[in-house]
This record gives structure tokens, sequence and C-alpha cells, in this order.
């Protein structure tokens, strides 16, 4: 599991479940400020755990926590169909398409601007 630090937990939820088509894990409420909110792009894959910000510095790194580099992965079987589908969700791609020898692949960003490459392996 790797930890995406977020603004609001509903936001992020609604963006990663509706928007990028993420499941829900969990949501758990462990105090009136804090709970434990679990998204996946699978069931079988990894874990994003949603963690709210608590103080300037945590707001801070929203959208950088990779330092403005690509840091997470989102495979798919049907890259035309996940593209079309997150164009048609006005999800920010900051590139085209692109062949590379391990397949066919595009880096968009999130609702929080981290990057993030969609991938359909060869």
């Amino acid at each position: 599991m790797v930890t995406i630090v977020v603004d609001d937990y509903d936001v992020g939820i609604k963006h990663y479940v509706q928007d990028l088509g993420f499941a829900l894990i969990e949501d758990t409420e462990l105090s009136p400020d804090k709970r434990w909110v679990v998204v996946a792009p699978s069931n079988d894959g990894a874990k994003i755990l949603l963690a709210k910000a608590t103080n300037d510095q945590q707001r801070l790194s929203i959208g950088n926590s990779t330092g403005g580099r690509v840091g997470f992965f989102l495979y798919t079987t049907n890259f035309e169909e996940t593209y079309k589908k997150y164009k048609s969700r006005e999800i920010e791609f900051i590139e085209n398409p692109r062949q590379e020898s391990f397949g066919q692949v595009v880096v968009f960003k999130d609702k929080y601007g981290n990057k993030w490459d969609l991938i359909e392996r060869k």
C-alpha cells in the first residue's frame, strides 16, 4: 500500500472511485477528524491510502509526493477504452499516447497533480 495525501477524504474518494474507476476498499472513521480510506484500481493489486493533510507541510505536499516525477503506474488491458473513458471524465493528460518497447503509455495527472503512467503492456 502507498499513501497519497489529499485535501478532503470525500473529494478524494469521489475522484479515485468515480473519475478513475477505482474500488473503495475501506472507509473507517478513526476519530472525528481522521479516517482510514483505502482505494484500489483492482481487488488484487496495490492499494492506496488516502491521507488527509492535517498541517501546512502536508498540505504543501499534495500533488507533489514524488517531486514532480511520474510516481504511480496504472496498468490496463484495453488502453484505448481506458484513455477515452478518462478523457470523457476530463482527466488531464500531459502528453499524447506513445508506443514504447514495453507497450503503449501516456502520462496523466490525478485531481491533485500527481503524475501517473497509464500503460498497456505488449
